[in-house]
């Protein structure tokens, strides 16, 4: 049985449950006539028939006494007593929900932490006795009764509440009709199965709501864009404990798409609107992918609200779509504080202008200012490039990186293409195709010599990149694997010109062991070939170590080192290991860690040869991505090793 989450959803369930108990066949003429007018889930319910008083206020506190009554047996009623509720006789009732429920809106339940006197416990339970009627009804049982019994519990002066219910037989639907659905033709029975009701499942309020959204749902993935529906005509026979139900529904013919028609203030054009659409002009209509663009508009950050309707041609199966934008600030400032041992303190600071140049161009302007990089850049981003999420990137910037490893002034300007992923529609595969044009100031260690060295490099570099998720997440996976591809051939100028090329492997899966823990494993592999390590740049070699490779050392302090400085001098390839078990406690998680990897000299790395550290992190999941503090540790630890590596950054570590 499907259950109805949510305050107003509960109402309206309550809502339908009230018309329904009180349409008992041929006993309540004009009843049918009322239920015509849709339902309205926050107007008042009106008063009891034929009684002429209102329905309870489920909230209300009451302090105004009311007579003794034989099921309550407090002594002394004006004195203030915290209470227990139970619930008794559900035990037969396959209605997962229903307790929930309740909790959500029981009055005795929203006191429960204060202390009342018998006056109010009883004007409580009264209350919630009612209450718990009306849920059981809305779930079939239209014989419901429930009776409050209120005993004070021994030794502690605690009062026990107890609501015991009677449900009575469940009340079956014995025919369940669509007058006006045939017009549908060849449709009309996956339709009516949509509905998901049929002849003798329970007269539950809940599932015939359901099953009105399941049914207008698929009417419009099948393309019935003015598809019209009647309120549920539900008649209710007590003596046979059964009940018909009738839903009149008006398809109104199958449509086809038509145009993007503008309204208002043109934020887009409609080209480029239709570019971020998933349908086409001639293709079937379908209420989903109208959504879906509307979740694309607003997902540019350039929309503050989309309103998209489909309108009808006069004697035509073409429907044009309207949309109506409403803009949203195009401008961002932004700002990063991160640590790192070996990377030391790292600020970041940048300024955005989303739509500088049309459509969709953000212009970003970006500065670090660090205790080992600094950098001033300017980037271009166009989103949805000539065909939906096809973006363009362009930069040119300026660094200088002073590591252990090298100090280099860099000057670099580069282009590519890329399909995306992103939150809202995370893809299973993703690429990436560009350009570079390096020049870059390089200070390193002459190995033969034993001195530093100053060496200028000019590169051309042809980067691109494949990609697949199958994982159940982009930040935060719990299932699944990712696996992807890095080439680069790159050209290089220094003393002559030669050539080498870049590759690089990275996979992870993640293992669910229970509902609290995850596994989570990855793989890195990278080959450098077609020249020496030493005629590479020292910021195109391989290096390891630090908070997203292995955890424990310094950055970049894995593999060889030069023998005069004892600096790490990187290499021709890389083999990176890292296993984890991420136990979560609510929102926060504690996720013990082992790495291991190293970096060669040669072309292909040697296994045999791993540096392993281990430590623990802890995670805080907030609503935008788990915030990750990492402490490790060398396992072997050797003279010049930090003791304890610490790293903080957004996301988890793979």
């Amino acid at each position: 049985m499907l259950q109805v989450a949510g305050r107003r959803c509960v109402t309206v369930a309550l809502a339908v449950a009230a018309l329904i108990s009180g349409q008992a066949a041929a006993q309540q003429p004009g009843g049918l006539d009322e239920l015509q007018a849709p339902l309205d889930p926050s107007a008042p319910l009106k008063p009891l028939p034929d009684i002429g008083l209102d329905w309870p206020d489920m909230r209300e506190d009451s302090q105004t006494p009311i007579a003794e009554t034989p099921d309550m047996t407090i002594a002394d009623p004006a004195t203030e007593r915290s209470y227990d509720v139970t619930l008794e006789g559900l035990d037969q009732i396959v209605a997962a929900g229903l307790t929930a429920q309740f909790s959500e809106l029981s009055t005795l339940e929203a006191g429960r932490k204060s202390i009342a006197n018998a006056a109010q416990i009883d004007r409580r339970a009264r209350e919630d006795s009612n209450l718990l009627a009306e849920l059981l009804r809305s779930y079939g049982y239209y014989d419901a009764v429930v009776e409050p019994d209120i005993t004070a519990a021994e030794g502690d002066g605690r009062v026990l509440v107890t609501l015991r219910a009677e449900p009575g037989e469940l009340y079956r639907f014995t025919e369940v009709r669509f007058p006006g659905l045939e017009a549908a033709g060849d449709d009309a029975a996956a339709l009516r199965d949509t509905f998901g009701v049929k002849a003798e499942d329970p007269v539950a309020a809940a599932s015939v709501i359901a099953g009105e959204g399941a049914l207008r749902l698929e009417l419009g993935k099948r393309g019935y864009a003015f598809a019209e529906m009647g309120a549920p005509d539900i008649v209710v026979d007590h003596a046979t404990r059964t009940a018909t139900l009738a839903l009149p529904v008006e398809p109104n013919g199958i449509r086809e798409f038509g145009r993007i028609v503008i309204e208002g203030p043109p934020l887009f054009s409609a080209r480029h609107i239709q570019r971020i659409a998933r349908f086409r002009p001639g293709e079937r209509f379908e209420t989903p992918l109208v959504e879906d663009l509307r979740r694309a508009l607003v997902a540019t950050g350039l929309v503050g609200s989309a309103e998209i309707r489909p309108v009808a041609r006069t004697d035509s199966k073409v429907v044009d779509i309207a949309v109506k934008l409403t803009r949203a600030p195009v401008h961002t400032i932004a700002g990063e504080l991160g640590y790192g041992t070996g990377e030391g303190i790292r600020v970041e600071a940048s300024w955005q202008h989303r739509n500088l140049i049309k459509p969709e161009g953000a212009v970003t302007v970006r500065g670090i200012l660090g205790t080992q990089e600094q950098l001033f850049g300017v980037t271009l981003r166009q989103n949805n490039f000539r065909q939906r999420d096809q973006v363009f990137n362009a930069q040119i910037a300026a660094t200088h990186v002073d590591q252990s490893a090298y100090s280099a002034r860099t000057f670099r300007v580069g282009a590519n293409i890329e399909r995306q992923t992103n939150i809202i529609w995370q893809k299973k595969w993703t690429w990436s195709l560009g350009t570079e044009l390096i020049a870059s100031d390089e200070k390193d260690v002459d190995i033969d010599t034993a001195t530093e060295r100053h060496r200028t490099f000019l590169i051309g570099a042809l980067p691109a990149s494949l990609s697949y998720d199958g994982s159940n997440d982009l930040l935060d996976p719990t299932r699944g694997y990712r696996l992807a591809l890095r080439l680069s051939p790159e050209l290089s100028l220094q003393n002559g010109a030669f050539g080498y090329g870049r590759l690089q492997f990275d996979g992870s899966v993640y293992q669910p062991v229970s509902s609290n823990v995850v596994i989570a494993a990855r793989a890195r592999l990278g080959t450098i070939v077609g020249a020496s390590r030493d005629r590479i740049a020292p910021s195109r070699r391989f290096y390891a170590g630090g908070g997203g490779s292995i955890r424990g050392f310094g950055y970049q302090d894995v593999g060889p080192r030069d023998p005069i400085f004892d600096d790490p001098i990187g290499g021709r390839s890389l083999a990176e290991f890292s296993i984890e078990a991420r136990i979560r406690v609510g929102v926060f998680g504690i996720v013990p860690f082992v790495d291991a990897g190293n970096i060669y000299t040669s072309p292909l790395p040697h296994l045999d040869k791993l540096r392993f550290g281990t430590g623990i992190g802890l995670r805080y999941h907030s609503s935008f991505g788990p915030i990750r503090i990492d402490i490790g540790t060398p396992i072997k630890r050797r003279p010049g090793e930090p003791r304890i590596a610490v790293y903080v950054s957004l996301g988890q570590a793979f």
